[in-house]
């Protein structure tokens, strides 16, 4: 779902089929690595805290309320994702697929 709403946004398919490895392409700028950083630091927080230089790599990249908002998005995909796993939801591709 994300993914084809992305492409239709005009998100390229080099940039998605790589957001896994964005620490090793160079085709996100500073301020999108900086939010993929806190965005896996979060994700990850059981294990830890939010590193202090991945805070401030953010803090330079967002103005107080952007890191606010980028905050509460990954706190809200977080929450999502936790529902789904609970509920044993499939992705509607897999969905779609057993329907057939």
């Amino acid at each position: 779902m994300h993914t084809a709403d992305a492409v239709k946004g005009g998100e390229s398919h080099a940039r998605l089929h790589l957001l896994n490895a964005w620490r090793e392409t160079t085709l996100f700028t500073p301020r999108e690595r900086a939010a993929l950083a806190l965005t896996e630091a979060v994700t990850l927080v059981a294990d830890g805290h939010v590193p202090d230089a991945v805070y401030d790599a953010a803090r330079q990249q967002f103005s107080e309320k952007e890191l606010v908002d980028v905050a509460y998005a990954i706190f809200a995909i977080n929450a999502w994702n936790r529902l789904a796993i609970t509920f044993r939801m499939q992705p509607l591709v897999a969905t779609a697929a057993k329907a057939a």
